[in-house]
Parts: C-alpha cells; structure tokens; sequence
C-alpha cells in the first residue's frame, strides 16, 4: 500500500493477499499502525500530495496521482488532515 497509494485497496483484497480474514486484518493493522487501512492509506495520499505539489504538480494532477477521486476530494481530505487546502499550503509552505 505504500509503494502505490493511489491505488483504491479494499478490506478484502488486502486480507486475500496476506491470506487471513478481513477482520483479523483490521484488527492487527490497526494494533500496529495506530489507524485502520483506509485512514493510514489517507494519510499516505497526503504525504505523497505535498511532495508533489513541492514540486509544482498541478493540483488536478495530483488529485489524480494520489488516488483521489477528483480536487474537491483531495481538498476535503487535505484541509482534514493539515489544516489548509492544497491552494493555501502552496501560498504558506
């Protein structure tokens, strides 16, 4: 999940891969990590969003190259997370 983000990984999937239930899955990756699956995957979308937009990806690009579904999504997950939108992080970072 780290290496590819922007990829939409369900419960399932991700239990089938390791081959243990989806539960036990939820259970241990929440024990280990502190969050469950799709909010450490936000978090990791996040993260990978102000790298690229460091590097002056356009944010419709980087909606796209984190996996999210389109801007607004990327915004609403992003002003959550850090506080600001895309926009004001590039104005204030």
């Amino acid at each position: 999940m780290s290496s590819f983000p922007e990829h939409d990984y369900s419960l399932h999937e991700l239990s089938a891969y390791v081959d243990t239930s989806p539960w036990h899955l939820l259970r241990e990756f929440k024990k280990h990590t502190g969050l469950p699956p799709h909010s450490w995957l936000v978090q990791r979308r996040i993260q990978k969003a102000k790298q690229l937009l460091k590097q002056g990806v356009r944010i419709t690009e980087v909606a796209q190259l984190t996996g999210f579904s389109d801007q607004s999504h990327l915004n609403r997950h992003f002003k959550s997370a850090i506080g600001v939108t895309p926009r004001q992080y590039l104005l204030n970072y």
